[in-house]
């Protein structure tokens, strides 16, 4: 597999990884001394597995921007391979524990994961090396959606894209909600920060606060 270009933000580096049929963004992030996170496994678990082999990357915990079946569909291989916990926001667990039916309305294969280990709450930190990372609650595509803010970057999964934002026309979307969410979580960043999106490529804060038709 040819690794994915890494982007930098200080000492940390970031890789993205599209999957499945959806072509959902799995997110890597990494410390300089080479310890991170894994963010939203989607599927095709044996490239996820090589990023994370080739980039010498340790993996310190799974962690869940939200529970639609195509960000969780590589969750059980990759956890049991990395041997390392899942972290979910409470409000996504019927999300998470019904995925392998709405990955049947789709007619798509899917491997339901075990309950994910540790819950996720506003605010809360994770921590690996020198890297830090905030979660934020930001409902509107899912109950349970959070994303993850650190120095200079965002991971955003589907709340705001380039030129788009989530959808909130599935069980549990709010469209007002994501809308204010994104105002308030995410258009609160410097401009400058990159949005590393569940779907599509990376943007950045400013360029959608001019751009975006959804958010005008």
């Amino acid at each position: 597999m040819t690794l994915p270009p890494a982007r930098s933000h200080g000492n940390v580096r970031v890789w993205t990884l599209p999957t499945g049929p959806l072509q959902e963004n799995a997110v890597l992030v990494a410390s300089a001394d080479q310890k991170g996170f894994l963010f939203d496994p989607g599927d095709d678990a044996e490239r996820i597995l090589q990023l994370v082999k080739d980039t010498g990357v340790t993996v310190e915990a799974i962690l869940l921007t939200h529970a639609h079946f195509d960000h969780i569909g590589a969750v059980q291989p990759v956890r049991e391979a990395l041997r390392v916990p899942v972290h979910l926001h409470p409000a996504d667990l019927p999300l998470y524990t019904n995925a392998h039916a709405a990955a049947a309305r789709w007619n798509l294969p899917f491997n339901q994961p075990e309950a994910p280990e540790h819950q996720i709450s506003q605010g809360q930190t994770f921590r690996a090396g020198d890297l830090k990372l905030t979660a934020r609650e930001l409902a509107g595509h899912a109950p349970g959606h959070v994303v993850f803010v650190g120095d200079g970057f965002v991971v955003a999964g589907d709340t705001l894209f380039a030129g788009g934002i989530g959808r909130t026309d599935l069980p549990g979307g709010n469209h007002q909600q994501l809308i204010s969410g994104i105002q308030q979580e995410l258009f609160t960043l410097p401009e400058d920060t990159a949005v590393y999106a569940g779907h599509g490529p990376a943007t950045t804060i400013g360029r959608e606060k001019q751009t975006n038709p959804f958010m005008r």
